[in-house]
């Protein structure tokens, strides 16, 4: 989904519309759709690009976490072996990915 039709979406979830080469000077609004005025338009775009730049540290700590059955593998054997505390293998997996992609301030 392009930049610009998620923005028109995020204003107005049932619109409906064509655009003609991604371009907003050429958006057909259909079927009774009420036009968005361009400038809402623009201004939704960067916000949701603002949006998406600053959770960049949620995407790589996804790539870097572990599978999910591997982590359930992890928290069972620190389990049974008494480290379901911060010397467990998975609290320093989760730690180390953490502390590599840190939530901005």
């Amino acid at each position: 989904m392009s930049k610009l039709t998620k923005a028109i979406l995020n204003i107005n979830s049932s619109a409906d519309f064509t655009i003609n080469a991604d371009d907003i000077n050429q958006i057909n609004w259909l079927n009774g759709t009420t036009p968005i005025p361009k400038a809402d338009i623009e201004a939704k775009m960067a916000e949701l690009e603002t949006e998406y730049d600053n959770n960049k540290y949620q995407r790589d700590r996804a790539d870097q976490y572990k599978e999910l059955k591997e982590q359930l593998d992890l928290l069972y054997h620190d389990m049974t072996s008494d480290k379901g505390d911060k010397t467990g293998e998975w609290y320093k997996h989760i730690k180390a990915v953490k502390d590599a992609n840190p939530k901005p301030e």
